[in-house]
């Protein structure tokens, strides 16, 4: 069997440089965001194979995306399509408090289709990851998720959820319902609290795991995380870190957890890389630019000099 694979939209990210008003930014950096790729380069980054496939734009973005995804050692399955590439703006109001605004509505990304998801690429790996954005995006990118997953089941392929609400995309009332059945449909899950209490019985891995998948992993930033994993729960607190940038802490994450399962780890140890990982990326600016390789999750044990 093969390692991770996982498709979605991958934007061109245009992030204000400080803290404070958008309208006093002096200066802006220009990267990529992505939560499926953001995993696809953690895993790679930690060792594993992964894939990621996506469709982008025939603009300089697209171009970005599919040269740095591949650049992180991803497998990369970049669809070219006549709509442009998404954008997301970020900028940091105050040290406490991001804001992200997307241009994305008809992008090449929405334009997902079940024809993009070869199943062969499904059926070959070990490990299906899909999130609860993509089927937020349009009905034919919400049938390319649920196809996908289906593939994956038949062929007894292990699948991944991340429910990643946005409610830029989608109000509660409509994620909801499609939220609780890819969920119903998974092997392991991942959600906050509050993700969970959209369409589950509590916020607790138990209420998730209500739904059927035996892996749930309940991430709760600052307070670590709770995890139900074949019926035994486990509890991992956070390390203590500088924060720099929180934004795509949530998919080193999972990136953690994920590798560590494609390497055969234990619960225990895949919850503890997850949380290394995840205070990993929230001390280096960016979604994906801080994902940490093995060595450098040496840095969190106090070793802050490599010589």
């Amino acid at each position: 069997m093969g390692g991770l694979l996982t498709f979605g939209e991958t934007m061109g990210l245009v992030a204000a440089d400080g803290i404070g008003p958008l309208g006093h930014a002096k200066s802006f950096s220009f990267g990529i965001g992505g939560a499926e790729s953001n995993v696809a380069i953690g895993v790679a980054r930690l060792g594993g194979e992964a894939t990621w496939l996506g469709r982008v734009g025939p603009d300089a973005t697209g171009a970005l995306i599919a040269s740095r995804v591949a650049a992180s050692g991803v497998r990369t399955l970049a669809v070219t399509d006549e709509s442009f590439t998404g954008l997301m703006v970020r900028h940091r109001r105050s040290g406490e408090f991001a804001q992200v605004d997307y241009h994305r509505s008809g992008s090449a990304g929405s334009r997902l289709s079940p024809a993009d998801i070869p199943a062969h690429e499904v059926t070959n790996a070990a490990i299906l990851h899909v999130t609860g954005i993509t089927p937020a995006l349009s009905e034919s990118a919400r049938a390319a998720v649920f196809q996908s997953v289906e593939t994956a089941r038949a062929a007894g392929v292990t699948v991944s959820v991340d429910v990643n609400y946005r409610a830029k995309l989608w109000s509660r009332f409509d994620a909801a319902p499609v939220l609780r059945d890819l969920v119903s449909r998974a092997d392991v899950v991942f959600a906050s609290p509050e993700e969970a209490a959209l369409f589950a019985s509590g916020d607790t891995p138990e209420a998730l795991a209500e739904l059927g998948p035996a892996e749930v992993i309940v991430k709760d930033g600052g307070r670590g995380c709770v995890a139900l994993i074949e019926g035994k729960r486990f509890q991992q607190p956070a390390l203590p870190v500088t924060v720099v940038d929180p934004v795509g802490a949530g998919d080193a994450f999972v990136a953690g957890y994920l590798a560590d399962r494609l390497a055969g780890a234990s619960p225990e140890d895949r919850l503890v890389t997850a949380i290394a990982t995840g205070a990993f990326a929230v001390t280096v600016p960016g979604d994906c630019e801080g994902a940490p390789t093995r060595d450098e999750l040496a840095f969190l044990k106090g070793d802050d000099v490599r010589r």
